[in-house]
């Protein structure tokens, strides 16, 4: 029997000291939530759900990135609908004027009406924007050209072959000094009847002039001002040097064509080409992954979309000639304006489905993060309950150990 070291207690003590440290571990993950609170928890586990961590938060943000982006999309897709809505009545407008029952002063009034039509656009463009970016006037930092067809372009009208070969006039000039010396230039129509280049192709009836508003390629398909200007047919593949009047089959050899060579046709002086200077397209790029990768970029482009980028600027609606030239001219700016509306209602579907995703797979990452990182409360509670039970017993013990020195005091009385 010795007192120096009494063992038991020492014992009954370290036992109580390891299952203190155990319920106070349980009631930090109990009271925290989580089962890793510290490094020394679980180091892999601590690393690994760093990273899902990080994965997580980029997940959302992205996501709020994406919900900005159609906030934005959707601003400018308005904005534009708006001017769907004032070309519409813009083309209602020279539909009228161009019926021959509307006096000067009718033509007048229609004439004002589009003015501020086409004055509203330009405001529209000027003043539509998302935080601080204008969205519909294009980037003013870089320029760019806007080719149109021109509203009517002069030529002589009731041009047909001279006996059997095709009168093919290869300059416009060269029609300006025809026309400038009286000198004729069509004799009898064309035997075809297909081909007879008629009042109602280009000519207006009682007049000595026709306006033309559209050219064609060698495969009698119409083509675009940026087809001209690029020598491009409306497929895309490389044109000859000459346009036509007539977009019949096999164009180049019909009768009664008027052949306009490539160049005169893109020259903006005197050609059937209008060009405009705007800015060029706004671009801005919606960053939608967690990643750096340039995959996770979503290109917005919104091109200028004022007046003169959609082709109405000072657009001339007074005449009967020019109302009907400028029905055309309005149909391509509605074209131009529902392109551009299409792209975005595009770019805007897309992010609805990237936001779907994203928060897909934010959802499942979380729940693999949690599976790491938090505590199983029930579990836990199992552990804290077992400590408890067993911190109280290492008490009792230990205070039983330390008592059983006590039989030395009977040896000493």
């Amino acid at each position: 029997m010795v007192v120096q070291h009494n063992m038991q207690a020492a014992n009954a003590n370290r036992m109580l000291n390891v299952t203190t440290g155990q319920q106070a571990k349980s009631t930090e993950k109990l009271s925290s939530g989580y089962r890793i609170n510290r490094a020394a928890d679980d180091a892999a586990g601590l690393t690994i759900s760093e990273k899902m961590r990080k994965q997580i938060k980029g997940l959302d943000r992205a996501s709020t990135n994406a919900q900005d982006g159609v906030s934005a999309v959707q601003t400018a897709e308005g904005a534009l609908t708006e001017v769907h809505s004032m070309l519409q009545r813009m083309n209602e407008l020279a539909v009228q004027s161009a019926n021959g029952t509307n006096s000067a002063t009718d033509r007048k009034a229609i004439q004002d009406e589009v003015n501020q039509l086409s004055t509203e656009i330009d405001r529209v463009s000027e003043t539509t924007k998302f935080n601080e970016t204008y969205l519909l006037k294009g980037d003013s930092k870089t320029a760019a050209k806007a080719n149109f067809m021109k509203s009517g372009y002069t030529l002589p009208a009731n041009l047909a072959s001279e006996g059997s070969n095709t009168k093919d006039i290869d300059s416009v000039d060269k029609l300006k000094a025809a026309l400038a010396a009286g000198t004729k230039i069509y004799t009898e129509a064309s035997a075809n009847a297909g081909d007879k280049q008629d009042a109602s192709k280009i000519a207006v009836n009682g007049k000595d002039y026709a306006y033309v508003t559209k050219l064609y390629d060698a495969n009698g398909k119409q083509v675009s001002a940026d087809n001209i200007m690029n020598s491009k047919n409306a497929d895309g593949t490389t044109a000859t040097n000459y346009y036509t009047t007539d977009g019949g089959a096999a164009a180049a050899a019909a009768k009664n064509n008027i052949t306009i060579t490539a160049a005169n046709a893109k020259d903006a002086t005197k050609g059937f080409i209008q060009q405009f200077d705007v800015n060029g397209n706004l671009s801005f790029n919606l960053h939608v992954g967690a990643d750096s990768s340039s995959d996770n970029k979503i290109k917005v482009e919104i091109a200028s979309m004022d007046s003169k980028g959609i082709g109405i600027k000072n657009i001339k609606v007074d005449t009967e000639d020019d109302a009907t030239a400028a029905i055309d001219r309005i149909s391509e700016a509605i074209s131009k304006v529902s392109s551009q509306r299409s792209s975005l209602g595009a770019v805007q579907n897309r992010l609805e489905h990237t936001i779907n995703n994203l928060d897909n797979v934010s959802e499942n990452t979380t729940s693999a993060e949690s599976r790491i990182r938090d505590t199983d409360m029930a579990k836990e509670m199992v552990n804290y309950s077992k400590n408890n039970i067993l911190a109280q017993a290492g008490q009792s013990m230990l205070a039983q150990a330390n008592q059983s020195n006590q039989g030395v005091l009977s040896l000493l009385q």
